[in-house]
């Protein structure tokens, strides 16, 4: 990683993990492969803003720490991209079993529980169905009733008008976003190095 951290893959330790590394790869990683309109790709950092502010208008009143989960919902995605969900499912259990194990560290580093319960996984998944809808019909050249049929309605009064940003503003949005949940939750991210054991 660009902070210098050395992330084992196969056993990450939340000792490794970074905000400023995943900010740094989600903006960098493009939603639908890039194949989008536009001058720049729409990032997964900026889709997780957008997700984080859709599971907020869903769930009024949801606490700092579940729309902190909901801001690194695609966390793990720093270091593996963001591959398209059909060829996730051929990968099978073990591309879950891989990417579970990634996000239980980053949990575990931002406070959270290193499972998602399933209320708040269920509510996220319908937030990031929403910007798929979005996204699909506004970039990827999908028209509404394939957007319906595929990622169903979005959220009752919420409307979106997406404008990719640029890689280092796409950047800059996520870590915000990111400390200002982190002090709502009562969480305030540390180095990884103040987690040392020694």
């Amino acid at each position: 990683m660009l902070s210098g951290r050395r992330l084992d893959l196969l056993d990450p330790s939340p000792l490794d993990i970074e905000i400023e590394d995943i900010a740094h790869g989600l903006a960098r990683v493009a939603r639908w492969n890039g194949q989008t309109i536009g001058s720049h790709g729409f990032s997964v950092a900026q889709h997780s803003v957008v997700v984080e502010e859709i599971a907020a208008h869903m769930q009024p009143g949801l606490e700092p720490r579940w729309r902190l989960a909901a801001l690194l919902h695609d966390a793990p995605e720093y270091v593996i991209g963001d591959m398209i969900s059909p060829f996730k499912a051929a990968l099978g259990v073990n591309y879950s079993a891989f990417e579970d194990r990634l996000e239980a560290a980053i949990h575990i580093r931002f406070g959270l529980p290193p499972k998602t319960p399933p209320a708040i996984k269920t509510l996220l998944k319908k937030a990031d169905r929403a910007c798929a809808f979005f996204e699909a019909t506004q970039l990827a050249g999908f028209n509404p009733e394939e957007s319906l049929t595929l990622f169903g309605r979005p959220p009752k009064g919420y409307s979106l008008a997406i404008e990719p940003l640029p890689t280092a503003a796409a950047e800059a949005q996520y870590l915000h976003r990111f400390h200002v949940l982190s002090v709502a939750a009562g969480f305030e991210a540390e180095p990884a190095a103040a987690f040392s054991t020694e």
